[in-house]
């Protein structure tokens, strides 16, 4: 019996897959350098796996006439499988001796990476690929999933294509289906913009509104069947000489998927930037394999060829190692603000393990397969010394590592560290409202602030005020999700404090809810308003906070803090409003914890319990600052009387 021919290698491919990679790896590890919008390297894979499969079974059936399945997934399996493994358990392990936030949900994310279901998985828990707040560890290995679902599902559904008489028609119904695909993860962003929290999560993740990318590859590979580099058809056809216009714009698009992944806010016009990122791709696959083409040998340059064949394991390690570099070093992860020191040392280390996991695993599988590569270890471990000695460190950091993923597993936490300090909020409050509450000092009417006793010096003259302290009983408070994890905080300082306060409020809201507060008579003398955590502020918003809470009372605004694009205006906004419009202060709580945010939650936005201490001595300082200034205030009225009646008192009559 005749081994099979070896496989054609199609030019340019490298190139490609080291350009996707690059695109992807900078997105994660430097957010905001130039590549906005880097995740389209995942569909220039998509689009490059649909094509290179395809063609390689299409070869396969015109050699023998069939195609053999077993063959196909077992090619496959020793391909995926051995990095996959690696990746899964020994970042499990790590996350299990660093802790925290980090091992959130693992179990799920084991689960999917093990059943090829991780896109579907992430979805069923309500993951999110944009939001970006929780260091999800094994997160990338959606994309992984939708193409080990193309590769289980597309070799049985390809003798149903190979009915049409004509390639042309083949890849017409391929891009018929792409464009359905493409269709219908519009439509669902498009539901998605409509709702109250946008997240373009569903469309983006799903095996069937994602599969635009594979299906123009699949296309291709119809297209240009017997007609890319390497096959003999192509030589007769053109000779192996290819017009200098095929190799301009097969450049031009490979430059052009390089600007789309510069996009700003690309996630934002899903699937649009994908799409064109498919089809430029799509381009430049066909001048790049396109028998003769200089392009396809300029993409396989050493560098980029050295880092296209082992995209594979770039991919697979470069997030698990920066979430796990962010959370050891900063204590938390946060995608929009990984620090250049973590994205550099993660390039590094993902560099390092990706060459080391190529060249001592995935290609002695790929070479020997997985019982040739157990016979190897096997004789190894019968050997000399020293190659005995490598062989049992092998086992027994694979012993290491699947116990780490077992005891990770099981330590996974329920919730989010920033859901928990949420929770106790909310605990807090309903056992503070549960409780017998005293009278208000005030119903709808604001009080006076108390003036302090023992006014007078012995010459009559008045004395300066004592220090005031403003009462909770005194003090409405509305917010969000921020406030709601510091209401413990809060309670402790200014008891009889009333909190209003719920998770993903903006500003908006606080003109509604100060309404029915004053309705209901309980708005108080000072009202603190913190809800600039979720969005933009606009200054109609705070105007119309401003006159609902009206010129007789105090209106503290909380200043917010959080890695999100929009915070820095929100305080500008709010300290340029609060310095234009009397009776209005602020409490700064983006300086306070700036320097202080290792008391965060994982998230980098809510408070525990120190965090909450800090939220209210804030709060507590900014509403005590106005009653002392207003003190002082009515002593120098008083001081100025008094030295007027001394003076009147002193002078003769006339």
């Amino acid at each position: 019996m005749t081994s099979p021919p070896p496989v054609p290698r199609y030019a340019g491919l490298d190139g490609l897959r080291a350009l996707a990679v690059v695109l992807v790896v900078v997105y994660h590890l430097f957010p905001g350098w130039v590549l906005y919008s880097g995740f389209v390297g995942v569909d220039v894979f998509f689009v490059i796996s649909g094509f290179l499969i395809t063609s390689l079974l299409l070869r396969e059936h015109d050699r023998t006439g069939r195609i053999a399945l077993l063959a196909f997934w077992s090619r496959r399996a020793r391909r995926l499988l051995p990095a996959l493994a690696v990746v899964v358990t020994v970042s499990a392990s790590v996350a299990w001796l660093v802790g925290g936030d980090v091992l959130l949900g693992l179990g799920r994310q084991v689960l999917g990476a093990i059943t090829f279901s991780s896109n579907w998985a992430s979805l069923s828990a309500g993951a999110s690929y944009f939001a970006g707040t929780q260091p999800e560890l094994l997160r990338n290995l959606w994309s992984l999933a939708v193409e080990e679902q193309f590769y289980v599902l597309w070799p049985l559904l390809l003798p149903v294509f190979l009915l049409l008489p004509r390639r042309g028609m083949r890849a017409a119904v391929a891009l018929v289906l792409a464009a359905a695909s493409l269709t219908w993860a519009a439509q669902l962003a498009v539901a998605g913009a409509g709702s109250a929290a946008v997240d373009l999560t569903r469309p983006y993740y799903g095996t069937d509104t994602h599969a635009f990318g594979l299906l123009i590859g699949v296309a291709l590979a119809f297209a240009l069947a017997g007609r890319t580099a390497g096959s003999a058809s192509a030589r007769e056809s053109i000779g192996g000489v290819v017009p200098a216009w095929t190799a301009v714009i097969g450049a031009t698009s490979v430059l052009g998927i390089v600007v789309v992944g510069a996009v700003p806010d690309g996630a934002e016009q899903y699937p649009l930037v994908p799409a064109v990122a498919s089809a430029l791709t799509a381009v430049a696959i066909a001048a790049t394999t396109h028998a003769g083409s200089w392009l396809g040998r300029a993409l396989d340059v050493a560098p980029l060829r050295w880092i296209g064949e082992r995209s594979y394991g770039i991919y697979l390690w470069h997030w698990p190692v920066v979430v796990l570099l962010a959370v050891a070093t900063t204590g938390g992860f946060l995608e929009q603000s990984v620090p250049v020191a973590v994205g550099l040392g993660a390039a590094v280390l993902t560099l390092t393990v990706s060459a080391a996991s190529f060249r001592l695993l995935e290609q002695p599988v790929r070479r020997l397969g997985f019982r040739g590569a157990g016979r190897a270890l096997w004789a190894r471990l019968h050997s000399t010394p020293s190659r005995r000695f490598g062989a049992i460190a092998t086992v027994g950091v694979g012993v290491l590592v699947l116990g780490g993923t077992t005891a990770a597993v099981a330590a996974s936490p329920q919730v989010s560290s920033s859901q928990a300090v949420v929770e106790a909020g909310q605990r807090a409050l309903d056992a503070a409202s549960a409780a017998p509450t005293p009278p208000s000092d005030s119903a709808d009417a604001p009080l006076p602030t108390p003036t302090p006793t023992a006014t007078e010096g012995p010459d009559g003259e008045p004395l300066p005020p004592a220090p005031v302290t403003v009462s909770g009983n005194r003090v409405t408070a509305v917010g969000d999700s921020v406030m709601l994890a510091s209401a413990g905080g809060l309670l402790a300082e200014l008891p009889g404090v009333q909190i209003d306060a719920e998770v993903s409020r903006s500003m908006w809201a606080g003109s509604k809810i100060i309404d029915r507060l004053s309705d209901q008579g309980a708005l108080r003398d000072y009202v603190v308003v913190g809800l600039g955590t979720n969005g933009p502020v606009d200054t109609q918003a705070l105007q119309d906070i401003y006159d609902r809470v009206g010129r007789e009372r105090t209106l503290v605004l909380v200043t917010a803090f959080a890695p999100r694009d929009w915070i820095p205006g929100v305080n500008a906004e709010l300290t340029a409003f609060a310095a234009s419009h009397p009776g209005v202060v602020i409490a700064d709580w983006s300086g306070a914890i700036a320097p202080h945010t290792d008391v965060l939650a994982g998230d980098g936005i809510h408070p525990g319990e120190t965090g909450g201490r800090i939220y209210a001595d804030t709060v507590t300082h900014a509403v005590d600052a106005v009653a002392n200034q207003r003190a002082q205030t009515r002593y120098q009225v008083q001081l100025i009387r008094w030295a007027t009646s001394r003076t009147l008192a002193a002078a003769p009559p006339s």
